[in-house]
Parts: C-alpha cells; structure tokens; sequence
C-alpha cells in the first residue's frame, strides 16, 4: 500500500483528502504544519507528498526545500490555491503544481500518474 504524506492547515480540507485517498486504497498520514511534514518525512519516508503552499507555521516552499534535502526521491506535488507560485523557481524542485479545486480527481489522477494504483 502506498503512503501519501497530506500537509494542509485547513482542516476540512485534510479530512477531504484523507477521505478521498484512502477510499481509494492509499494511506494517508495527514499533518497540518510544516514542522510535522518535516519530522513525519524524516521518521516514515512516504512515497508521495501533497504539499500546500501557505501553512500558518512556515512556507511551503521552504518544506519541500527541507523535503528534498532529506530525499530528493520522494515525489512532491503542491497543492495550492494561489496559482502565482507556480512560477517561482522554488517551485520547480515539486513533481507538479495543482492549483486547488472542489473536484479532487486531478490530484488524484496526478497521485496515480505519479505513484500508481494501488
């Protein structure tokens, strides 16, 4: 089984995308800060990353940063609402930029593409 490490600070949001991946066979270990994406990517390697931009302990940016000094193989797609970072060459270190959406079958097609069924 795949594990796929979910960062979002809303939590509604965490509960949708852990809902969504795990009904379709993933496991999901949720955090809600930066700190926790961190120290969860250090203790348990997941195989995929969904990384928001804006977290309200530290950028986004500055975990996948910290993410791909740790293991530059473990893929990280960011998620977010602001579609302006998707041009910032930090950025470019991520396996895509999604650009959030009520309809969660693009991140999970990207998950699939990225990773596979499970």
């Amino acid at each position: 089984m795949h594990s796929i490490l979910v960062v979002e600070d809303e939590k509604h949001l965490l509960d949708l995308y852990r809902s969504e991946f795990e009904d379709v066979g993933y496991a999901v270990l949720p955090v809600a800060t930066g700190r926790d994406a961190i120290a969860s990517v250090r203790k348990q390697r997941p195989d995929l990353v969904i990384l928001d931009i804006k977290l309200n302990d530290m950028e986004g940016l500055q975990v996948l940063d910290e993410i791909k000094a740790i293991d530059k193989t473990i893929p990280v797609i960011i998620n977010s609402a602001y579609s302006v970072y998707k041009s910032d060459f930090s950025s470019w270190m991520a396996d895509d930029y999604i650009v959030k959406s009520s309809d969660t079958s693009i991140l999970l097609n990207k998950v699939k593409e990225i990773i596979g069924n499970n």
